[in-house]
């Protein structure tokens, strides 16, 4: 069934009961750190707010959006884009834009202008739903992004340039619109990350969607009682197909501006939220937080929390009481899940997991022979999930998917217990002297050193080596370490694996907490090296 079917499922059966939260806290977002890193989520508004919709009016916007979109001439397989932070009008529009029987197209909001134009072109769209952020970026490409498109403004004080999103839908019908849709109909596309270029346009259909909130549902026993609070941007796989578990079982869910720990576990604490999804940095916060006596456990309601992701992490001492999961995938299989540790296998933290519901697993060698148990491999998925194509390019296309298995590009192994450890990504192994080293090993060895805030290992050209290592090492805020330290502390490691080259710096991560690791190396490569060396020799 389409996903659709869901939100007007949950309209005439709970159409009474809130269904959104949006909430832009009272206090400041007071850590310090930089812009870039701030924009993982969005910057909060100098005026708190709590708004909120039922279920009801959730999907009567959704139909007045579709109809507005159908009264312009949109049809079936158009696309048509959104670039807004996260709020209550985004859900709603991504859901009107699929009872159109178009394809939505999230935008990441850090786009700059040309990347905006790139990915409209690329994915050919035909409507661009914008915020009030964004209209500087908009109108500096206005002349030739609005060629054959509609713009369409969603806030106060509406651009010459665009229509207003209020004026258009306010007189369109609230009821459902007769376009028939099937499983098979393109639904969504979503971009890769683009940090080795422009994005790719990743083409899925309505099975897939369906698909991801029925498995998140299902492995995490998702409630009618549940409340999921949501602090990364709904752009992005892993947020929407997250939230869909509450779409799929009925039940409210937080939209959260802000990442300080204060902010976090207040909203927790008065939204009485049951489901966490924190990306490593924000739970990093936490725990330095409580490390410090910044904040104290004992000032919030906690006891309904029952459910926490934080990536492939043990638990942390301080939430004993919590169930825990880490969640795999890749925007090409519709986000987290395809691989998942599952809730009840805690004695197995530090795996990805087992394959996700309906999914189906495999690690091959690179002629895509299985390898042994034990054995170092790409690991390949699939399942209803995965990708239809990438837009409008048949070669990266087959490149990726394999007689219906997706490639990742991630090296793995599996244990004897079948549980998929994740070693590295296939372009970040490190080849030293003909021998292979995978970073992931070596940035969990240096992450459990006390004074390690956050690590990344890259592979930094040599002449003799080919390769050498490096971690790029933040440290704890407060604190100070040497390369000595570091250097005995890697005495723990085989010969070969220890890095060469130790870098104190920040490490930077993307809006969904990955490390930028073509960023480090772009910038500690060749000539980062060259300049230390005539440093050292003046």
């Amino acid at each position: 069934m389409p996903v659709t079917d869901l939100l007007e499922r949950n309209h005439k059966l709970y159409g009474d009961e809130v269904a959104l939260v949006e909430l832009n806290p009272s206090m400041p977002d007071t850590r310090k750190t930089t812009w870039k890193e701030y924009d993982l989520v969005q910057p909060t508004s100098a005026t708190p707010y709590r708004r909120e919709i039922t279920w009801s009016i959730f999907d009567e916007k959704a139909n007045r959006v579709a109809n507005m979109l159908l009264s312009r001439g949109i049809q079936k397989g158009d696309r048509v884009a959104i670039l807004m932070f996260n709020c209550l009008e985004w859900l709603p529009i991504y859901f009107g834009i699929l009872k159109t029987g178009a394809i939505a197209v999230p935008f990441n909001f850090r786009f700059a202008a040309d990347e905006i134009q790139y990915c409209a072109d690329l994915a050919e769209v035909h409507v661009l739903f914008f915020g009030p952020e964004f209209i500087g970026r908009i109108e500096s490409i206005e002349e030739k992004l609005s060629k054959g498109r509609l713009l369409i403004y969603v806030g106060d004080g509406c651009p010459t340039f665009a229509e207003s999103y209020r004026e258009l839908v306010a007189d369109c019908s609230s009821q459902a619109p007769l376009i028939r849709l099937e499983e098979e109909d393109d639904a969504a596309i979503y971009f890769s990350s683009g940090t080795t270029g422009f994005p790719k346009a990743i083409l899925h259909n309505h099975e897939s969607l369906t698909q991801a909130a029925q498995m998140e549902q299902k492995h995490h026993l998702t409630g009618r009682d549940d409340v999921f609070l949501c602090i990364p941007p709904l752009y992005h796989t892993g947020a929407k197909f997250h939230w869909m578990g509450s779409l799929c079982a009925g039940s409210k869910a937080v939209l959260l501006k802000g990442t300080s720990p204060e902010i976090i576990l207040d909203a927790v604490s008065k939204e009485h939220c049951t489901i966490v999804w924190l990306l490593v940095p924000w739970a990093q916060d936490i725990l330095e937080a409580l490390d410090r006596g910044d904040v104290k456990l004992s000032d919030y309601q906690l006891d309904q929390w029952r459910l926490m992701h934080i990536g492939a992490q043990p638990v942390p001492p301080y939430f004993p009481n919590h169930m825990y999961d880490t969640n795999y995938g890749l925007s090409e299989s519709t986000g987290p899940g395809c691989v998942h540790l599952g809730i009840e296998n805690i004695h197995k933290v530090g795996a990805i997991g087992i394959p996700g519901y309906r999914w189906k697993c495999k690690i091959v060698d690179e002629n895509g022979v299985a390898v042994p148990q034990g054995g170092v491999g790409e690991l390949c998925v699939k399942g209803p999930g995965v990708m239809t194509c990438y837009y409008n390019d048949p070669k990266a296309t087959a490149e990726t998917l394999k007689d219906g298995w997706l490639y990742t590009g991630d090296m793995a192994m599996q244990d004897e217990d079948g549980f998929i450890f994740l070693v590295d990504r296939k372009k970040d192994v490190i080849v030293s002297g003909g021998e292979n080293i995978y970073p992931v090993q070596i940035e969990n060895f240096l992450s459990a050193y006390d004074k390690v805030s956050d690590v990344a290992v890259i592979g930094l050209p040599d002449k003799r080596l080919g390769e050498i290592t490096g971690a790029i090492i933040q440290i704890k805020e407060g604190m100070t370490c040497t390369e000595a330290e570091i250097e005995e502390y890697c005495k723990g490691l085989p010969r070969y694996k220890r890095p060469k080259k130790i870098i104190f710096a920040d490490v930077p991560r993307n809006a969904t907490g990955k490390i930028e690791k073509p960023a480090l190396r772009k910038k500690y490569g060749a000539e980062y090296l060259v300049a230390q060396q005539n440093e050292v020799e003046a």
